[in-house]
């Protein structure tokens, strides 16, 4: 990876690489680019563990560390992926979900690693921005659903 000047360090117990991997193979633009190993013990592994896990998750660069248990992940961060339809966002929701991960509201969910993600269909955007009715209908919507229902979304955008 190139020396981004503004990196996301994620904290991860000890699967930063899996998680890494995971990334790649789900989300276009997103590869791993480096795996670096512990040069020494440190309190939550040994000298040649993975420690850090260089990786772009849909264009955005990320350094996982596998730091041990003591912080644990909260909505309070997210990726949001903006989705063109229903397929695409069929597609990232159910590899999400379906990899141990786990469903919750208005288009979030998260993966095994306790990572949460929103999968956001762009005409959901396009309503809520569009404001008026329009936005508070497509919102009212919204907020009955887990996954968003495009067609649903779109609906309650005509009234």
């Amino acid at each position: 990876m190139a020396s981004a000047k503004n990196t996301i360090c994620i904290w991860y117990d000890k699967d930063a690489e899996a998680a890494a991997r995971f990334y790649a193979e789900v989300f276009p633009d997103s590869f791993v680019s480096a795996v670096h190993r512990a040069p020494g013990d440190y309190p939550s592994g040994r000298a040649g563990d993975v420690l850090t896990v260089e990786f772009t998750v849909a264009g955005i660069p990320c350094l996982g560390l596998n730091g041990g248990p003591a912080f644990k992940h909260s909505e309070a961060f997210s990726f949001q992926i903006a989705t063109d339809d229903q397929e695409e966002t069929d597609r990232y929701w159910n590899a999400i979900v379906g990899n141990g991960g786990e469903e919750s509201m208005c288009g979030w969910c998260r993966d095994k690693w306790g990572i949460s993600w929103q999968i956001t269909p762009r005409v959901l955007m396009q309503a809520l921005a569009a404001g008026g009715d329009e936005a508070k209908r497509a919102f009212a919507a919204m907020m009955e659903m887990g996954k968003i229902d495009v067609a649903a979304i779109e609906a309650a955008r005509r009234g």
